[in-house]
């Protein structure tokens, strides 16, 4: 389908892909009519879904970047319970398989990815993981400990997980702790493809992954940008400080945007943020264009 934005276009294509176990999995994409110059993967987090991320679109299709993003097991228009996972791998291999679908589709061209919130902490895990896929990584409010999920409910799902893994409790986060745009705020509560489940197994599984992640950072070795909120309700900025300061390579950058809260990429301040990821990936793109220019001249 081909989207009029302005005085540009772009094709928007719907479809799936098999994750984890054969699961079918929903995601969609847009490409400027022109050749792309990279590509952008979104993950996002708890309860969201890949429609969500129309101001990241509006802005990096336009200026030459094809945009995927896919539904979380549990999430949007994929299938499973909502807010439930067997095993953290499920989340890892199914963005392996996307990961995978995205290169073949856009071969030799640079693929970095977005995470936001929980997806945060998927990208940062796979990056840990598979850093020979990725030219870079964007991590938005990642969920780092400490979180604005109760203690209570936290300690509830790690009792329950070995027993009753499928027990299903509302985060209890209001939907106003993402954004401050009352516009937003209203069309999230009536967007049937949003939730606010968490299941028992969700938060041991969570807790473990990002327990694995915080420990391992320093071997991270590709460029990373870490933007968040001063006044994130949901993901402590704190998260973020310490992301930044365990990481030891030196192609880190870290973005705090005074006032603002979960949802990033729908704050009144969006197009600062946005302008900020075009840039950072503008950046990454030029320089991996000159290595490769001086790779041929060697």
């Amino acid at each position: 389908v081909e989207i009029k934005l302005g005085e540009k276009s772009m094709q928007h294509c719907e479809a799936t892909f098999k994750g984890a176990g054969g699961l079918t999995l929903y995601y969609q994409s847009w490409h400027p009519t022109a050749p792309a110059k990279a590509v952008l993967g979104m993950v996002h987090g708890l309860g969201s879904h890949s429609g969500l991320f129309s101001n990241i679109v509006q802005v990096l299709v336009p200026q030459g970047y094809a945009v995927y993003g896919f539904d979380l097991r549990g999430h949007g228009r994929s299938p499973g319970q909502r807010g439930y996972i067997n095993r953290w791998l499920e989340f890892r291999q199914d963005l392996d398989s996307f990961w995978q679908l995205i290169s073949s589709q856009n071969q030799a061209l640079p693929c970095f990815v977005l995470g936001h919130s929980l997806g945060a902490i998927i990208t940062l895990d796979y990056a840990l993981y598979y850093p020979k896929n990725l030219a870079g990584i964007i991590t938005m409010a990642p969920a780092l400990d400490p979180v604005g999920v109760s203690p209570v409910k936290l300690k509830i799902g790690r009792i329950l997980s070995r027993t009753v893994p499928r027990f299903t409790l509302n985060t209890g986060i209001p939907q106003n702790a993402g954004s401050r745009d009352t516009s937003i705020v209203a069309a999230y509560t009536n967007d049937p493809l949003r939730h606010t489940k968490g299941t028992a197994r969700l938060v041991t599984e969570f807790l473990q992954a990002t327990q694995w992640i915080e420990s391992h950072l320093d071997v991270l070795q590709i460029p990373v940008l870490i933007l968040h909120g001063t006044a994130d309700p949901v993901a402590l900025p704190a998260g973020s400080r310490r992301l930044f300061e365990h990481i030891q390579l030196m192609d880190k950058e870290h973005r705090e945007y005074a006032g603002a809260f979960h949802d990033l990429h729908n704050e009144i301040n969006a197009p600062i943020v946005t302008r900020d990821i075009t840039n950072w990936l503008d950046r990454q793109v030029n320089q991996e264009y000159l290595c490769c220019q001086l790779s041929l001249l060697t």
